[in-house]
């Protein structure tokens, strides 16, 4: 593993930390998969955390893949232990909607915040999320919502919120998202030769009201192509 910590804190030192009481949103996204963005998000999120003066909460937004929990359960040396599940939703609010929407053994609709559950890390400094989807039944699936409540919810709680996004080839996620963070950042491996991808995501996002901060190259050899290298970190 690569260790992107100095990357990390000149992205944090760019960024900072959210104003007062209000927790600053920041999304990672890539154009094609398997550039590293979780990866990314984590160590971020992690570092964050280590910084910031109130709780960071890492928000696994790919909600076909839930990889960050076992990720940092996996790693105790980084993260310390895992802490007992809690509820992820301060307000009963949440960023997804359930289509066709989930029924209880009672008959009634399940909210969707019941599914996305937290646990803490580093003594409490980072919470992560998951999605329960195992209980989701055939036929039904989980889709980002344009409703800005649960990340309003969320920066009264929190310093910082990563929101790690699947990538743009095979969710629209992130262009749902984006508009409703304070910050996205992109994230290119460094074995990527052609900018027209990360380009084109960059077009979009902005098209659609997000706000670019700038582009993370998930390796030190790598220079960014001249079309990214004025959103570069």
């Amino acid at each position: 593993m690569i260790d992107l910590t100095t990357e990390m804190a000149e992205l944090w030192a760019a960024l900072g930390p959210g104003r007062g009481h209000r927790g600053r949103v920041v999304l990672f996204v890539s154009a094609l998969a398997g550039e590293g963005t979780s990866t990314v998000a984590r160590e971020y999120a992690r570092l964050a955390a280590v910084r910031a003066r109130r709780p960071v909460w890492l928000i696994d937004a790919d909600l076909l893949q839930q990889d960050q929990m076992s990720a940092i359960g996996g790693d105790p040396e980084r993260f310390g232990q895992l802490g007992r599940p809690a509820h992820a939703s301060p307000d009963g609010s949440s960023f997804f909607a359930i289509t066709p929407p989930l029924v209880g053994k009672d008959g009634q609709p399940v909210a969707p915040a019941r599914l996305l559950t937290a646990r803490p890390a580093l003594g409490g400094r980072l919470w992560v999320t998951r999605f329960n989807q195992e209980v989701l039944r055939s036929g039904q699936r989980a889709e980002a919502i344009d409703d800005g409540r649960y990340w309003d919810a969320l920066r009264g709680h929190a310093e910082t919120v990563v929101i790690d996004a699947p990538s743009a080839d095979r969710s629209d996620l992130a262009l749902i998202l984006a508009p409703l963070a304070d910050v996205t950042v992109l994230v290119v491996a460094g074995q990527a030769t052609e900018a027209a991808a990360p380009v084109a995501l960059r077009d979009e996002i902005e098209a659609v009201g997000g706000n670019i901060a700038g582009v993370v190259v998930n390796r030190s050899t790598y220079r960014a192509p001249p079309l990214l290298r004025r959103l570069t970190a």
